[in-house]
């Protein structure tokens, strides 16, 4: 099943950066499709996927704790802490929206690999984040993780209300109009997914350490 979702993952990235990525300089619509995949719907069923346990299960001993001191690094934790992670994500797509930087990024294949590498890569560590699927060397609470998930589904909204409103330079009001439609309501399908998740994660793990006393079964039945 795991494998089946990495491969999901890895199919959203490369119709993200194929079909989509060649049609995207002509049609904001196409890229905004992009941004779903790459951005989120990809990450989201590669973190599902626990590639970081496959890996420390899979690999010879030595490798395996070399890995895990890197994930246990003063960077990779600060990466991978909910607030940054928050931050490198969302602060990434309003750079792209409301500067020069999105019709650079079409003049450029330097920029354009650049940036759809901090769409997947930013995508995938902010989804890590929340979820924490993989084990992290230094787990964070989950009514923090719900703050952070809501601060960025606000931030990621209004960008969307914004783009509606102010178009990037070089795209067509029509498909600007569209393409923000498409990454609120379509963005939105995927958030339900993710707040969903973290939910149930977290009432599994509060049933695990707060389990109901014998007593009060009793009593209620």
């Amino acid at each position: 099943m795991a494998h089946r979702v990495r491969v999901a993952g890895v199919v959203c990235g490369l119709v993200a950066v194929g079909p989509l990525g060649s049609a995207a300089p002509h049609d904001f619509v196409a890229h905004m499709w992009g941004h779903l995949l790459l951005g989120m719907a990809g990450p989201l069923l590669l973190v599902l996927s626990a590639p970081v346990t496959v890996a420390l299960r899979g690999l010879p001993v030595r490798a395996a704790r070399s890995l895990s001191a890197v994930l246990a690094s003063p960077y990779v934790r600060t990466i991978a802490h909910p607030v940054t992670a928050a931050t490198l994500n969302v602060g990434g797509l309003w750079l792209l929206y409301t500067t020069s930087l999105h019709g650079w990024m079409h003049t450029s294949n330097v920029w354009h690999l650049v940036i759809h590498a901090h769409v997947l890569l930013a995508g995938w560590v902010f989804t890590a984040a929340i979820l924490q699927v993989d084990p992290v060397a230094h787990p964070t609470s989950h009514r923090l993780r719900a703050g952070v998930l809501i601060g960025f589904l606000a931030l990621h909204s209004i960008l969307a209300k914004r783009i509606y409103a102010h178009p990037p330079a070089g795209v067509p009001t029509g498909e600007a109009q569209a393409g923000a439609q498409l990454m609120y309501y379509g963005g939105d399908y995927i958030d339900v997914v993710l707040i969903a998740l973290l939910c149930l994660d977290w009432y599994r793990r509060a049933a695990v350490t707060n389990p109901v006393p014998p007593a009060a079964v009793s009593a209620r039945s």
